[in-house]
């Protein structure tokens, strides 16, 4: 009882419901590990006795919570009467961070955070439909061997005036970790405060034009001209790693290009603009050169971002952390250019962004931000009806502590920089904002357990910057979500994800949901990155793909069985609803017949999985696999499986009778 009562106090969970009416147990093992992250230790009954009693009296003394909120519109937060405000009160406040410093009758004075935020975050304007790509499958003929931004660029130019499209969602575009091979999962990145250079498109550097090395720089675009020739015409798979060998030695020969006055300038503005955070990922990637990605494997004093040696090492290398704070500044530049070359082409919202909910253990983040992050912990997933195991991420978790004790900088910071070239941003895991499932290092993740955030303090970090940025937000709520979040989420404007097949009267009669009884504030989808496109579960080439890799729970008769049932069930709500009126068995037309579902529901935002409007069979990840499926590296193709490119896309029969059925936008209605 003694450690439930010190858990609780420090939002440690020492049970959780996987459902209503189940009940699981913690092992004490488990709360006493994810306490001694948090910096309590329990380790010992005398121990947990001493801990337990001086967060007892450390309540009792304390005159405030670490963090308050006032939402616009809305009282401030009370305060006891014996509690004075120290300068302007807080209904004077202006939006934003403040420290409120009060004093008690007695003469003692505290200080907390105030978040002043805005009753919720904006919304996107009327409605709008857009595309959902990952951008490494995007391949033009002017690719270096994966989509950069400057496809990203020409596809929101064209589907903002071609097809009136209002957005385009891309996945997480944050800095990898350097090694060969890197890890190709954009949701396990090095850094989430910076965009991976991989994705710049070399010739738009403005020095290109003018480098000297003419010769070497035809020849690296000649190597590339062949990596892009291997996917799209030869059927292998995207490397990034090749990809990347070539754009560093070209970037590498654009570095040495003096800047004219007005870049430099502009270059100074950025680096002074992102201080420490950027010479921090900056360093790291220097060291990461010289010494190997595993910062924890670096010489001693280098494992410290604070330390003496750090900064002797940083003054030694100073080139290397400056032509990485360039490659951050350039990739910048270009994401800022897709943003704009959206909104000229009359898209209300533009780019839609990705957050991750980690960053690799080994990456910059966690080097620069140790103390922030959970040590000797991973986030994960509980067990669940699909996965009796559990899930282990391998992301370390930020502590809520030390979130609340920095006023939330290092959250603030995160968001400042993902919406600096967004019109909206998606938020993988969303409940994350509320509680994350921790799992300590070396158990199983069935060992694991909930940790609670501040999620109103959260919350309002959130509407704070996205009202700052003028941007929507979106939550990825898909899944096992704790009652009341998505009702918290609604209340503050963050939208939903809702998915086609899995929109179900699941308290009724677990049929699907009528389409005017869907959720209005949520983005509505046929499919994910993370599961079968349309046309292969139309045809139930997604069971047999599972089959094939011994990922099937049930007999391989049984799975089709209930694939075919499922996809039955749907395709004759859609003929009831007259929104199937071609032929049955015409694959193209059931793919339209989906997707107008979605139109007539009141869904705000409506995306269409690019592969979807082409006919792609092949998801870009089959979560279960690692090596026995080529998660992340597949360029977009047709039912063929050939790649297409983004000049075939966009010219392609199939993709024009599936947009023919969206409403267009009048010409330059940005909204």
């Amino acid at each position: 009882m003694t450690l439930a009562r010190l858990a609780a106090r420090h939002g440690v969970a020492t049970s959780y419901s996987p459902s209503p009416d189940v009940t699981v147990e913690v092992p004490d093992a488990t709360v006493v590990a994810v306490l001694a992250a948090l910096g309590v230790d329990a380790s010992t009954p005398a121990a947990l006795s001493r801990a337990l009693a001086d967060a007892e009296a450390a309540e009792a003394d304390r005159l405030l919570p670490p963090t308050l909120v006032r939402w616009g519109g809305a009282p401030g937060p009370s305060l006891p009467g014996e509690l004075t405000v120290i300068g302007t009160p807080i209904e004077q406040l202006p939006l934003g961070v403040h420290q409120l410093e009060v004093r008690h009758r007695d003469g003692r004075t505290a200080s907390a955070t105030l978040i002043v935020a805005p009753p919720g975050v904006p919304q996107p304007p009327d409605r709008v439909h857009g595309l959902l790509v990952q951008l490494y499958s995007l391949l033009s003929t002017r690719s270096w061997g994966m989509g950069d931004l400057g496809d990203l660029a020409e596809l929101a130019g064209w589907a903002g005036r071609a097809i009136g499209s209002g957005f385009v969602q891309v996945n997480p575009l944050h800095a990898a970790v350097h090694g060969t091979p890197t890890d190709p999962s954009p949701y396990r990145p090095s850094s989430r405060r910076f965009p991976d250079p991989v994705h710049l498109r070399v010739e738009d550097v403005p020095e290109y034009a003018y480098s000297n090395d003419r010769a070497a720089l035809d020849a690296l675009s000649g190597r590339a001209a062949t990596l892009r020739e291997q996917v799209l015409a030869k059927g292998e798979l995207i490397d990034r790693d090749a990809v990347w060998a070539l754009k560093r030695e070209a970037l590498t020969l654009l570095y040495r290009v003096p800047m004219a006055p007005g870049r430099r300038a502009a270059y100074c503005d950025f680096l002074a603009e992102q201080g420490q955070a950027l010479e921090d990922h900056a360093t790291w990637c220097a060291f990461a050169e010289r010494y190997g990605p595993h910062w924890r494997r670096w010489p001693e004093g280098l494992r410290d971002p604070a330390s003496a040696a750090t900064a002797r090492a940083r003054r030694e290398l100073i080139d290397r952390v400056d032509f990485h704070s360039w490659l951050a500044w350039l990739t910048d530049t270009q994401l800022a250019a897709a943003q704009r070359t959206a909104r000229e082409a009359g898209m209300p919202v533009g780019l839609v962004h990705d957050l991750a909910v980690g960053v690799h253990p080994e990456g910059a983040d966690a080097w620069a931000q140790q103390d922030a992050f959970a040590p000797g912990m991973s986030v994960g997933a509980p067990p669940d009806a699909f996965n009796a195991l559990g899930q282990d991420w391998g992301l370390p978790p930020w502590r809520p502590d030390v979130l609340a004790a920095r006023g939330y900088a290092p959250y603030r910071g995160l968001l400042q920089g993902l919406l600096r070239h967004a019109g909206a941003l998606r938020i993988d895991h969303v409940m994350g904002l509320f509680r994350l499932w921790w799992v300590p290092e070396g158990h199983p993740p069935t060992d694991g357990t909930y940790v609670h955030y501040d999620a109103e303090a959260m919350l309002a970090v959130l509407a704070l910057e996205a009202h700052r940025a003028g941007a929507v937000v979106i939550g990825e709520d898909l899944g096992t979500v704790e009652p009341g979040v998505r009702e918290a989420l609604a209340a503050r404007g963050v939208l939903g994800t809702s998915v086609l097949w899995f929109e179900r009267d699941w308290a009724g009669d677990g049929r699907p949901l009528a389409p005017e009884t869907w959720r209005p504030g949520c983005l509505a989808t046929a499919t994910t990155h993370d599961l079968p496109s349309t046309a292969a579960r139309l045809t139930g080439e997604h069971v047999q793909l599972r089959h094939s890799l011994g990922l099937l729970t049930s007999p391989l008769v049984q799975e089709q069985s209930a694939a075919r049932a499922e996809v039955g069930e749907w395709l004759g709500y859609l003929q009831r609803l007259g929104l199937l009126p071609d032929a049955p068995g015409d694959e193209e037309a059931e793919v339209r017949a989906v997707y107008r579902f979605l139109l007539s529901t009141p869904a705000r935002m409506v995306g269409v999985w690019l592969p979807d409007a082409v006919g792609d069979r092949r998801p870009q990840n089959l979560p279960g696999t690692w090596d026995q499926y080529p998660n992340w590296r597949l360029p977009v193709a047709g039912p063929d499986a050939r790649p297409l490119t983004l000049e075939q896309l966009t010219a392609s029969p199939r993709l024009h009778a599936l947009m023919r059925i969206f409403p267009r936008r009048a010409p330059g209605d940005a909204g």
